[in-house]
């Protein structure tokens, strides 16, 4: 028995070493490894045999046991070292930089030209003494429509023109309903601004289903028409410069009596006349008015003491005249070559 597990066990070092050193990666490495030591590995095996030796056998077999797989271990190591010696200089040549390429260049990003004259129109405003309101834009109907004078029967109720979630709510289609949550929670006087994203079923060359706004509001004791053209001839003049073109028209509107919309010359076509103005010169930018006594008494303000005046603007469709652009598609496209022209 002692001659047989002696003759083995050399025959399991000749094949071991032999397979270690043929080894050419750390997973053949760690296979030879198991096959060896592992619970059911051929040293572990042969381990088990010195129970049937005789006393005077056990230390002489044991010893060779031991000697053997003192120097297995060694040379695995000594083989595992070397491997993963090799990986790092394969690793570090894989990753190897030529100092001589040219660097990336990074790109510096631009503003949306929507957020660039919203800050304007804001800062133009609120040079004139006026304060940034914000609000919900998924709105109920009470704020949307009726604390705002629309009837239950006009038409921008309609599924065709209102994005509505439920019978009560909807998703706003102006700011105006910041300006009444204003009126409710404050004493007059009140000067706001109201930017923000409003929703409509609309969509064209002019038209967004999502878009822009800017409204106003001011409500104190004498406010007058005269109060609210000269605050919006100082807008326009400033933002499109002193030789713009304006005009006021009258206009209806259920939340101000009396209305008006005011138009400013097309920059498109210089006044002559194209798809985008509907060749008529002009484009709509504002409607505006005196807030109407109904609104006034929805947000428990006295109309006989206090007046106001409110206005909203498109801020897409401002926008397209300060630079010239002929479809409000483009401000939602995305294209990147569009967008680098504006800083």
């Amino acid at each position: 028995m002692k001659e047989q597990l002696l003759k083995e066990l050399e025959e399991l070092k000749k094949q071991a070493l032999s397979k270690i050193r043929e080894a050419d990666s750390l997973t053949k490495v760690e296979e030879i490894r198991v096959s060896v030591f592992g619970k059911k590995g051929a040293l572990t095996q042969l381990s088990k045999h010195l129970k049937d030796l005789t006393h005077k056998e056990k230390p002489i077999v044991g010893q060779k046991i031991n000697a053997l797989k003192e120097l297995l271990e060694e040379i695995l190591d000594e083989q595992t070292g070397k491997l993963r010696e090799e990986e790092t200089k394969r690793d570090l040549l894989s990753r190897k930089i030529d100092v001589t390429i040219p660097g990336r260049k990074f790109t510096i990003g631009r503003r949306h030209p929507i957020s660039i004259v919203m800050d304007e129109i804001k800062d133009i405003f609120i040079s004139m003494g006026f304060k940034v309101a914000d609000g919900p834009e998924i709105e109920t109907d009470f704020y949307n429509f009726e604390a705002l004078n629309f009837p239950d029967d006009h038409p921008s109720r309609d599924m065709q023109d209102t994005l509505f979630i439920s019978d009560k709510i909807l998703l706003r289609t102006h700011t105006s309903p910041v300006q009444v949550r204003t009126m409710l929670n404050n004493k007059p006087p009140i000067a706001i601004i109201v930017p923000g994203k409003v929703y409509r079923h609309d969509l064209d060359a002019s038209h967004s289903p999502m878009f822009h706004q800017v409204e106003g509001l001011l409500v104190d004791e004498k406010v007058t028409m005269a109060n609210l053209k000269g605050t919006l001839e100082l807008f326009v003049h400033k933002f499109f410069g002193k030789d713009k073109k304006m005009r006021f028209r009258p206009s209806f509107f259920p939340f101000v009596e009396p209305g008006a919309e005011i138009d400013v010359q097309c920059t498109i076509c210089g006044g002559v006349g194209c798809r985008v103005c509907k060749n008529s010169g002009w484009l709509e930018i504002l409607g505006a008015g005196m807030v109407h006594p109904n609104v006034f008494k929805y947000c428990n303000i006295d109309p006989e003491k206090y007046t106001g005046y409110a206005f909203g603007m498109g801020v897409d469709r401002i926008t397209m005249l300060k630079y010239g652009i002929n479809d409000i598609r483009l401000f939602f496209d995305n294209d990147l070559r569009f967008l680098k022209q504006f800083r």
